[in-house]
């Protein structure tokens, strides 16, 4: 009878006669000068098939298919548990777990049944306390171990008190830069011969390498966890409640594969009932992208509370992500809503265009002027204005959502503005929150490769009625005409009893505003669930409050206002400053309902 013909085939040893492995057949290199080139390039195939993986389950699987059938017939491995992650030094005695058994001419690959009693975990004791530690694989005939090799292959033997077989096993730690990780067995069966001295080499290093992947899942893991923390905290926890407009937000992680990355989104109350929607995504994934986020979120906050324009809120924006000397980009698009004029700004860095569902429910991709990302430097910003009609929702979000590696951005929008203009035609003005699930339906969880942060805004603009506003010029007589101008107001509210305290307010800010403006002064009055006074000038200097003396002619006016209000502030404008109080609405004279005078 011919003799088989040996065969190579990837990631396998040359097999000869009876399929026994080629180091196997002739373990002396001096009898055989291709056994050693046969074991190295072996190891090449092996240690880099094993590299491929990126998580700590496909570096075992890539380990399984490296050696089985080529180095053995039968691999276990038994993990620590629980699994030693940063430098904290893990718990003593060792306690190992069986993880998965791999076998036959496919390397099948079967996982260890969770709670099942035959699997329970196994102790480290005896001679295996010493040979774990030091790193270096070992014969099952080695003097002492046993009983611990009697445990190891409980799942594989039968009976589990079966002798151990050898020199046709060997136990091989799995040690990591810093710790024990846990074991691999590998066994050859009665058809093949028994390992050599040679093997032992092969064995260390496919363990050594195996080790270093799980330290490289472990660390990647917890890195990933460490962002995932840090990205959810930076975050809003809610979103504020503004009379005006009403918002609704969603963040969806990317799939378990994917990296963290650098998506936020904000809404930020403004002076005069305004507020700032804002989204950004960081390019890139990683801690240090969650982290820039962070950073570039605060420095929005910063801004907006300057109440500053789009376009320059984005030019600040811009210089401080050059400051940070970092490599990662970002895209945002800030905009702001005035429910009073209703009308929206905004300006775009990078980022996808936004969508606005109209009243009659047609949906309409803005159209913005494209801005460099946050970061390049050097490129102006531009904000445009339009009108932001009651009853109409603005949505912004991230690529994430309509960005994916089957489809590109724009036809992920074009898709996004069907599926709000669909969900318009069912349900006519959707609420919110069935309007942004709707839109989270365009993508799926499992393959998602970015995260995707939404900013839903709906308009319900502020009804003239309950706004009175008069410019005034800065001449001393103005205290006077703008306390006649507050009492009229509130006696057409039917808010006869804030009258006093009012008008003494409103003439000490006026006053303080008549004293440093150059230009006319701007009064508000704006009625919501609080009655709310806004006295605007063209003067940076923010007052404060200070304990006059008893001789001073002054310095009384903001101690009344702290007394007397309910809430006060100042805010500097680009234009200057707008100092603000509110008070509570007397018992039973609220919010006004729609259609009320």
């Amino acid at each position: 009878m011919e003799p088989r013909t040996p065969h190579q085939g990837p990631g396998r040893l040359t097999a000869g006669p009876g399929g026994e492995s080629a180091e196997g057949a002739r373990g002396d290199a001096e009898r055989d000068p291709g056994a050693r080139a046969d074991r190295l390039r072996y190891l090449e195939s092996a240690t880099r098939r094993i590299a491929w993986g990126s998580e700590r389950d496909d570096t075992l699987g890539e380990l399984c298919r490296a050696a089985i059938p080529a180095f053995a017939d039968t691999l276990l491995v038994h993990l620590r548990d629980p699994l030693p992650t940063g430098e904290t030094p893990p718990a003593e005695p060792i306690v190992l777990r069986l993880h998965s058994i791999a076998q036959g001419p496919e390397a099948t690959v079967t996982e260890a049944p969770a709670g099942d009693a035959e699997f329970a975990p196994l102790t480290v004791t005896g001679r295996l306390v010493g040979i774990l530690p030091a790193g270096r694989p070992v014969f099952g005939d080695a003097a002492g171990l046993e009983p611990a090799v009697t445990a190891l292959l409980a799942p594989v033997t039968s009976p589990p008190a079966a002798p151990a077989p050898g020199r046709r096993l060997i136990v091989a730690p799995l040690y990591g830069r810093r710790h024990v990780l846990g074991t691999v067995a590998l066994l050859r069966g009665a058809g093949r011969s028994a390992f050599t001295d040679e093997d032992l080499l092969i064995a260390s290093q496919l363990a050594t390498h195996t080790a270093l992947g799980m330290d490289k899942a472990i660390d990647y893991d917890r890195e990933a966890s460490v962002a995932d923390a840090l990205q959810l905290t930076m975050l809003p926890s809610s979103l504020p409640t503004t009379t005006g407009v009403r918002l609704a937000s969603r963040y969806l992680p990317a799939a378990a594969a994917s990296q963290v990355g650098g998506d936020w989104y904000d809404a930020i109350p403004l002076p005069g009932n305004r507020v700032a929607l804002v989204v950004g995504d960081v390019m890139g994934h990683s801690v240090a992208a969650a982290a820039i986020m962070g950073q570039l979120r605060t420095a929005v906050q910063t801004l907006a509370g300057l109440d500053l324009p789009p376009e320059e809120v984005l030019h600040h924006l811009d210089e401080q992500a050059q400051r940070l000397g970092s490599a990662h980009l970002a895209t945002v698009l800030y905009a702001v809503y005035d429910p009073i004029a209703q009308r929206l700004l905004m300006a775009d860095a990078g980022h996808p265009p936004p969508l606005l569902l109209h009243p009659d429910g047609f949906g309409e991709v803005l159209q913005l002027p494209p801005g460099a990302p946050i970061g390049v430097g050097g490129v102006p910003f531009e904000a445009v204005e339009m009108p932001a009609p009651t009853g109409a929702t603005l949505v912004l979000y991230t690529d994430g959502l309509v960005e994916s590696r089957g489809r590109d951005v724009w036809a992920g929008v074009e898709l996004l503005r069907a599926r709000l203009q669909a969900a318009a035609d069912v349900l006519g003005s959707p609420p919110l929150d069935v309007l942004c699930d709707a839109v989270l339906n365009v993508v799926d969880p499992e393959s998602l490769d970015d995260d995707v942060a939404l900013l839903a805004a709906r308009f319900d603009g502020f009804p003239p009625r309950n706004v009175a506003y008069w410019f005034l010029s800065p001449q001393p007589q103005t205290a006077g005409r703008a306390r006649q101008l507050t009492r009229r107001a509130l006696r057409r509210w039917d808010l006869d009893p804030l009258l006093d305290a009012t008008e003494l307010m409103v003439s000490e800010v006026v006053t303080n505003a008549v004293r440093y403006a150059s230009r006319p002064i701007a009064l508000r009055l704006l009625r919501t669930d609080v009655l709310r006074c806004e006295v605007g000038d063209d003067s940076p200097q923010v007052p404060r409050m200070r304990r006059a003396q008893s001789g001073d002619e002054g310095g009384r006016g903001l101690f009344l206002v702290d007394q007397l209000a309910q809430r006060w502030g100042a805010t500097r404008l680009s234009t200057g400053k707008v100092v603000w109080f509110e008070q509570q609405m007397p018992e039973g004279r609220g919010r006004p309902e729609p259609g009320t005078p």
